[in-house]
């Protein structure tokens, strides 16, 4: 294998997050440009690859990264929330083409949506039909590959299916869960993508991608119960129930927030079917064969249960929800600030009080109140936020950048600092942060501090309204997690 030079945007989400390390395994030296390097601190591939700082809607900041590139991967897409996203989207694409051009890249290789040629596309498909035209009019030689539903642990797609077969044993759906979807197991998309970098390209063109089956939705879902061990479930088709309700009504059953889940759904309007099969002339299919969806099914739930999530949807952070400065930064000099700070001694060292602080929220909960949070996370679910059933990635470690409920892991000093910004619907910004001390070899001592800064007057009522919680909240949470650190020094001793 040739050892080529490769640039991977959106390393941050879902699929970058695993292509990335994947080509540097395979030999390739790997750069990835990202808007925010710090959320690839600490992930485990950093140090094999070499990290740029770059926005795709801001042509003075590829110059630099794409220098020197044999490939260029664009796996750039927003799928949920912003009203001009496919204006954005063919900037952001206009961009990477010219600048690819300038540079003498050598090939660009696009993942997009499968479709059929002549339908009425949704806005996000037809989005990715248009940045994938634009790439391949670009001049240099590129390579589309169109893939529909991506069945992993973490995906978008998975999630739904899991979530919605998971809560509701008789579910309600459009008429779409009748259409013909060819899915792909994650592992075969990655491979595909692996291999395009070096594949034969005559000339630039689209290669639709899928799996070995060929399944309506509603068999997706009944067949994802029999895996799970659940009963067949019943489902409802409802010809009046249109995207935007459909939207609605999964961003309240699932962790998916309604904006991305309206934009899965009217994906899933026409069918999705590899209409060709040239992708075998150029890039052979695994040695093991394509996974069918039965096993990638099998495969995403062993990886969830055993807390193995490499990357997932809400990697990425939301659109136009970049990490605002804390407080303290000079940008808030004379600005309104709340915060709730608590300081407790506890009877455990420094780095069994840490372990009880990195393994705060997801299904091992917040340590205070349960049904105050709950009731929050629903709140955040009803007005389209993304509630708390986000989760953790892992049960036990926690990186820059990862989604936490709706929280996300700003920084993190492992030992010592835990910083959670809040990506709940508020009226102003919100912080949590824990710092851990050693006191001596035996003791040590935890110090939290919450931060909100209101905007406007809602931003002040709001704060005055939860006031009173506080004292139960974070005081409980402030004793729970030096208490369940104390217990677990008492159990090994």
């Amino acid at each position: 294998m040739t050892q080529l030079r490769v640039l991977v945007t959106g390393a941050t989400g879902y699929i970058g997050g695993r292509l990335a390390p994947r080509l540097a395994e395979a030999g390739h030296r790997v750069r990835v440009l990202v808007r925010s390097p710090e959320k690839l601190t600490d992930v485990p591939w950093a140090s094999d690859v070499e990290i740029a700082r770059g926005d795709l809607s801001d042509p003075e900041s590829l110059s630099a990264a794409f220098a020197d590139m044999d490939v260029v991967y664009y796996l750039v897409h927003s799928m949920g929330g912003a009203d001009e996203f496919e204006k954005a989207e063919r900037i952001s694409a206009e961009n990477v083409a010219e600048a690819a051009r300038t540079a003498g890249v050598g090939r660009i290789v696009y993942l997009g949506g499968l479709h059929p040629d002549s339908a009425d596309l949704s806005p996000h498909l037809r989005s990715r039909t248009q940045v994938g035209r634009i790439l391949v009019d670009s001049g240099v030689p590129t390579m589309v590959l169109q893939a529909g539903v991506v069945i992993g642990s973490g995906s978008a797609s998975f999630e739904m299916i899991r979530h919605l077969t998971n809560r509701l044993p008789v579910m309600t759906t459009p008429r779409w869960v009748n259409n013909k979807i060819q899915p792909i197991a994650v592992r075969d998309v990655l491979h595909y993508l692996v291999a395009a970098a070096e594949a034969p390209l005559p000339r630039s063109r689209t290669f639709d991608i899928g799996g070995p089956d060929v399944l309506r939705y509603g068999e997706m879902m009944q067949t994802y119960a029999e895996v799970a061990g659940l009963r067949q479930r019943r489902i409802l088709v409802l010809p009046v129930l249109t995207p935007k309700l459909a939207g609605l009504w999964i961003g309240l059953v699932t962790p998916i927030p309604r904006s991305l889940g309206r934009a899965l759904i009217e994906s899933l309007h026409n069918d999705a079917v590899a209409g060709e099969h040239d992708i075998d002339d150029v890039i052979p299919p695994p040695k093991a064969g394509l996974t069918t969806y039965r096993d990638a099914v099998r495969l995403a739930l062993r990886r969830i249960d055993n807390g193995e999530v490499e990357t997932t949807w809400a990697s990425a952070s939301p659109v136009g929800a970049p990490s605002d400065p804390l407080p303290s930064d000079p940008d808030w000099a004379g600005e309104v600030v709340y915060t709730d700070e608590r300081t407790k001694d506890c009877d455990a060292d420094a780095a069994t009080l840490w372990t009880v602080v990195e393994s705060i929220g997801g299904e091992n909960g917040w340590y205070s109140f349960p049904l105050a949070w709950s009731v929050r996370g629903w709140l955040d679910r009803v007005v389209g936020g993304v509630g708390l059933t986000r989760g953790r990635r892992n049960p036990a470690q926690l990186n820059t950048g990862d989604p936490l409920d709706f929280w996300r892991v700003e920084r993190i000093d492992r030992g010592s600092l835990l910083r959670l910004r809040a990506e709940m619907r508020a009226p102003g910004g919100a912080w949590l942060e824990w710092t851990v001390h050693s006191v001596d070899p035996d003791r040590s001592r935890l110090d939290q501090r919450a931060i909100f800064f209101p905007k406007g007057l809602a931003g002040r009522l709001y704060w005055y309204s939860i006031l009173p919680f506080h004292g139960i909240i974070f005081k409980g949470m402030m004793e729970n997690i030096t208490g369940s650190a104390a217990r677990q020094t008492v159990q090994s001793g």
